[in-house]
């Protein structure tokens, strides 16, 4: 925030055209070299889109039509009215230029921005004039700047077809496997003139720190620029805190010959910032005034305004039996990270605003998260984003952006590289949500795992070895070197890793479960979500499983004819390679007949992942098990890994959200439906959370066998973790019952666990003694409720004998829209209700959530769509897993003729 300053915004009179029109449809090009009106902040796309020159990019396969925008040189050009206020300085101020971009104020040339990380600042003084005056910004196409860039500098190996790490723009603005191929250019965040006289606050620095005995302290360094270095004067720095008992301020001279100033404030019992659940989040107001004090009087300048929390963080990485750990520590407590990754919110960023992030943030809070990882392919998020984390207590691990891809070394890069780094971990400085920097997304993997990786290590142009190669910089120089020296200089609170995942021990794999951080892809791609058991991970930072959107979702984008899994269209919104095969196989053995290995010969002899059992003839059915199977995926995964607390100090799933419909990993979709995995996170992530696992039993592990090999499972275990700051005691019922409800076992045990701690209960055998796996579950809860109740279900969907019509439902209007009631007189498993197929945009309050018979549940539907009751009770719109039992049960593969199953 500014006082002296004055800022005119140049957010009007914007129109766009395009520079050469040879690469766009013959019909636009008229009207392209004409110019059509432009938004700032926007995109080229979005001002054709508004123009009606294109239709949704979003839609059908739009995507692969557009193409052309991405190949083209686009012109911004504003038009303004500027009278001089008699102010010393005149700048041209740029938040955010996406990205190669050439500017020219009347006529003269500005600048050459490279870089859509940064902002900018020219002092244009010189070139302003009285009147009306002219701004054009010139964008070099993203496509083809990044191909020249290869061509010049050499091949740097990277995923997905464009050269994306050729240029500091969005990676997954040109596609992702789950994101579309939108690279377009545009002046996505505010631009202006800014005015002032004497000086400035170029940059504010508040590093907090807090001592043994509970004292904080607050060091602000503050950088300063004077309009005129030829006739400078010094300058008083006062720093004030303000926040409960606190009212600090502190002054100190900024003599004529420096341009920095250092205050130290401390404040005696602070109020201390915590992730969310382990404590409150209060935040101190901060400011900071320049001002010159002289014979004339005191003449203000500039000031600045911010938001801090007082909290210490750190990472433990000591190593024990296992391997290293990977604990994140606040406050002197360790936290046991829960939460998911981020991407951006919307593929055109300059979309995105309070409301959205919100939105979003709000998706974290309601799940129970309590970390985010803003990950390396796509941007640094605005403040908005950082202060809804500061609010809500969400811990931030903020990647930089690098991903998948090696990086060039080259002076111009390396420069370019710094100047980004430095500004974002000055400017996200205040937020105490922000406690983790991280160099790379998977590169220390890729330079260790990735086969096609390794060719771009070589060039022939340096030091050749006996084979007359050498190895060039691929991007280490800045994980390994810059970004820790940068963070050593400008902030070092926070914790920083070079990459993720990656190991604490030298010479030891990058991902590795035992140590470290962990990426777990083989699950998803390559193998059955069981697998998940066979890792032991400290921390999990990626995992993940994927579902198509809500139906609404995905039948606004998706216009095949008829509607199939294989539909054109539909595999342009399924970004993943064989993502539909995957999903087909994932489903085997759960979902559907068959195991994750088989495979089909066709009569012909012709080879599929597809067996004939992976066809579903109604699609809205293989739409429910698609999420279903997400859902049930991602709970066995993160049951597992809490099971291991304190070992794992960490799970993440990939992927929160969505930046266009799209089937995909995340939990919410882009129209914000959450999906039935956002309801199991929120179960999963409760601070109190606890499951029943396989285990092997007390007895086994003591048994004198040799070490090497894997002891199997022969018990049941109830793991309790109490990742909260009180202790708990009380008791746990546990009975084996069966499907109709009679109770055929039961057991009580006493438990006392401590804060943040974790207990282990070997279940008696006599609840294990399951007579029929597919007729029979556990039932475990407390006396007291103050854990969630667990359902363990020994079969799969498909084996369990599930009744096909196990519920009746009633929807009553009420005045925040229907009062849905579900009255069970079967076991129901896994019950949802895909509103969104009656109305859009309605929400519910509830899902995921199994009945017992003779149980009664009641959800708010918030709806303002007048439609019968029934419309929310229907087959197509309440789905629970026995739907899918029943949908398999008649489809026997040996009816299909001709099949072969190898």
């Amino acid at each position: 925030m500014t006082t002296s300053l004055t800022y005119m915004p140049l957010n009007a009179h914007w129109t766009l055209h395009a520079i050469d029109c040879r690469k766009a449809p013959k019909s636009l090009r008229d009207v392209l070299q004409h110019g059509i009106p432009a938004e700032v902040p926007g995109e080229a796309t979005l001002d054709l889109l508004r123009a009606g020159i294109i239709d949704d990019p979003f839609d059908g396969d739009n995507e692969s039509k557009q193409q052309w925008i991405g190949d083209m040189d686009w012109c911004f050009t504003c038009r303004f009215n500027w009278h001089n206020d008699g102010s010393q300085r005149h700048d041209l101020v740029a938040l955010g230029l996406d990205t190669c971009a050439h500017l020219v104020l009347n006529g003269v040339p500005i600048a050459f921005t490279n870089n859509a990380f940064r902002s900018y600042r020219w002092d244009v003084r010189e070139q302003l004039r009285e009147g009306e005056n002219e701004l054009t910004i010139t964008f070099l196409s993203p496509v083809r700047e990044s191909e020249r860039r290869q061509a010049q500098l050499g091949a740097y190996p990277h995923a997905y077809p464009h050269a994306f790490n050729q240029i500091r723009k969005p990676a997954s603005s040109f596609g992702w496997d789950w994101g579309i191929d939108v690279a377009n250019a545009g002046i996505i965040h505010n631009i202006g003139i800014e005015s002032w006289s004497g000086a400035r606050v170029a940059s504010v620095r508040p590093i907090v720190d807090v001592k043994a005995d509970g004292t904080g302290v607050l060091t602000t360094y503050v950088d300063i620029e004077r309009a005129d270095t030829s006739n400078a004067n010094a300058i008083n720095m006062t720093v004030s805190l303000n926040g409960f008992e606190t009212a600090e301020q502190s002054t100190t001279l900024i003599d004529e010959h420096t341009t920095r100033g250092i205050i130290s404030t401390t404040v005696r019992n602070a109020h201390l910032w915590w992730p969310i659940g382990y404590g409150k989040q209060p935040l101190y107001e901060a400011t900071v005034v320049i001002d010159s004090s002289s014979d004339q009087g005191h003449e203000a300048y500039d000031m600045w305004n911010g938001r801090i929390g007082f909290r210490s963080v750190r990472l433990n990485t000591e190593a024990d039996e296992i391997g290293r750990a990977c604990e994140i520590i606040v406050n002197d407590v360790p936290i046991h990270a829960r939460g998911y990754n981020w991407i951006p919110d919307d593929a055109f960023m300059s979309r995105l605003d309070h409301k959205t992030y919100e939105r979003s943030i709000q998706d974290l809070v309601d799940s129970h998260s309590n970390m985010v990882r803003v990950w390396g392919g796509g941007t640094y998020e605005t403040e908005d984003f950082y202060e809804l984390c500061d609010k809500y207590g969400i811990m931030v691990w903020q990647d930089m952006m690098f991903a998948c891809a090696m990086y060039p070394e080259n002076p111009g890069t390396k420069a370019e590289v710094e100047a980004e780094i430095r500004e974002q971990i000055i400017r996200l400085s205040p937020h105490p949500s922000l406690v983790m920097w991280n160099g790379s997304n998977e590169n220390y993997m890729a330079y260790v795992d990735w086969p096609w990786f390794k060719p771009g290590l070589r060039d022939d142009t340096e030091c050749p070895d006996q084979y007359g190669r050498s190895e060039k910089g691929w991007g280490d120089y800045y994980y390994s070197e810059l970004f820790p020296t940068l963070m050593k200089e400008l902030d070092p609170t926070r914790i920083y890793t070079p990459s993720a995942p990656m190991s604490f021990t030298d010479h030891k794999s990058p991902n590795t479960d035992r140590d470290g951080t962990t990426h777990i892809w083989d699950v998803w791609n390559d193998e059955d979500y069981f697998r998940y058991a066979d890792y032991i991970p400290r921390f999990a930072d990626e995992f993940g499983y994927q579902a198509p959107p809500a139906w609404s979702t995905l039948t606004r984008a998706v216009h095949d004819a008829p509607l199939e899994t294989f539909g054109k269209q539909m595999l342009v919104h399924q970004k993943a390679e064989f993502g539909n095969e995957k999903l087909a196989k994932g489903m085997r053995s759960h979902l559907t007949p068959g195991t994750f290995d088989d495979d089909y010969i066709d009569a012909q002899g012709n080879h599929s992942w597809l067996i004939p059992s992976d066809k579903w003839e109604n699609i809205e059915d293989w739409h429910w098990a698609c999420q279903l199977q997400q859902a049930q995926a991602i709970r066995f995964g993160v049951a597992h890994m809490r099971s291991l607390e304190p070992i794992n100090a960490g799970i993440l799933i990939w992927q929160l959200n969505d930046d266009w419909p799209v089937i995909s990993w995340s939990a919410v979709d882009y129209d914000g439906h959450r999906k039935p995995l956002w309801y199991i996170s929120r179960e999963c992530f409760a601070p109190r959370f606890a499951s029943i696992q396989r285990s092997v039993s007390n007895a086994a592990r003591t048994s004198r066998q040799w070490a090497a090999k894997r002891l199997p499972y022969d018990c049941l275990a109830l793991h309790i973790a109490n990742d909260t700051r009180d202790s708990w005691s009380g008791t746990w019922v546990v009975q084996r019952v069966t499907l109709n409800g009679q109770q055929l076992a039961e057991c009580q045990y006493p438990v006392d666990i401590a804060a943040g701690g974790h207990v282990r209960i070997e279940l008696d055998a006599a609840l294990a003694a399951f007579s029929s796996l597919s007729d029979e579950i556990l039932i475990a809860r407390t006396t007291d409720g103050s854990f969630a109740r667990i359902i363990y279900n020994p079969a799969e969907v498909i084996d369990q004998n599930l009744a096909s019509d196990p519920f009746t439902a009633t929807a009553i209007p009420v005045e925040e829209g229907y009062l849905l009631t579900v009255e069970a007189h079967n076991y129901v498993r896994d019950l949802f209700c895909m509103v969104d197929k009656v109305d859009s945009k309605a929400r519910v309050n509830g899902g995921m959530a199994s009945l017992l018979p003779g149980e009664t549940l009641q959800w708010l539907i918030h709806s303002d769509h007048n439609v019968p009751p029934e419309a929310w009770t229907n087959h197509r719109t309440l789905r629970s897993a026995n739907d899918l039992h029943e949908a398999q049960i008649h489809r026997e593969l040996t009816d299909i003729a001709g099949m072969t199953v190898k």
